[in-house]
């Protein structure tokens, strides 16, 4: 676990971002550098704290010793297991980060008790749980991690309106399933029980549209639609 030791911004998303550092302050242990194959087969993930609650998770191929305890980490991969939609303008001094590793374990909590508040006890696990060292919060599981991962591969394939005068919007499918992780043709499996989307068409950040499509990896929408 760790602090931001400088400013974090953000970057671009399935693709290696080469213009941001992220430098981090330990609190223990060490950090190296690992080749590509080993990034893209999980390896080096810091989770970064970027507003309350919301945690994106990167992955660094190189990791520098600046300073004691001081990492530049580079050679970045931003947003992965879907955390996208958690990425900020800029991550202050001082965000929490924490390395997902092994040491990492999730929290027993069945589907039932999703939403609901739990009060914890937290500290040393060699320690009894009734000890000073444990300190005592509140906290709510929330559902990030049954929610399906957002498309990829969005485009309007054609420049000018294909007749009768409508637009094309394709996108691929993105999956959680185990299934999905695969380098074959065609379209993952369908880990949900049903297929549908909801499409927002902006200009800036005024939502001039917003359509819906199910069962169907493409959506049609009159031109007049996008642009008046």
């Amino acid at each position: 676990m760790g602090v931001l030791a400088a400013g974090f911004f953000a970057g671009p998303v399935s693709r290696f971002d080469l213009g941001n550092a992220l430098v981090v302050d330990l609190f223990s242990g060490t950090l190296e550098s690992v080749t590509d194959i080993m990034l893209l087969g999980g390896a080096h993930a810091p989770a970064v704290e970027t507003s309350p609650g919301q945690w994106e998770i990167v992955q660094a191929g190189s990791a520098e010793l600046i300073a004691a305890g001081r990492y530049r980490m580079t050679r970045l991969l931003r947003g992965q297991r879907g955390r996208e939609n958690a990425a900020a303008s800029l991550v202050p001094t001082g965000a929490l980060e924490v390395v997902l590793d092994n040491s990492v374990a999730s929290l027993p909590i069945s589907e039932a008790d999703l939403g609901l508040p739990w009060n914890w006890r937290v500290g040393p696990a060699s320690r009894p749980v009734s000890g000073e060292t444990y300190v005592a919060t509140n906290f709510t599981p929330e559902v990030a991690g049954l929610q399906p991962f957002s498309v990829a591969e969005l485009e309007q394939p054609w420049r000018t309106a294909r007749s009768p005068g409508d637009l094309t919007i394709r996108w691929a499918r993105r999956s959680r399933s185990l299934a999905a992780d695969i380098w074959g043709v065609g379209e993952v499996p369908l880990a949900e029980d049903s297929e549908a989307y909801e499409v927002e068409i902006r200009d800036k950040t005024v939502v001039k549209r917003t359509l819906t499509a199910s069962t169907t990896s493409a959506l049609y929408t009159s031109a007049q639609q996008i642009t008046d």
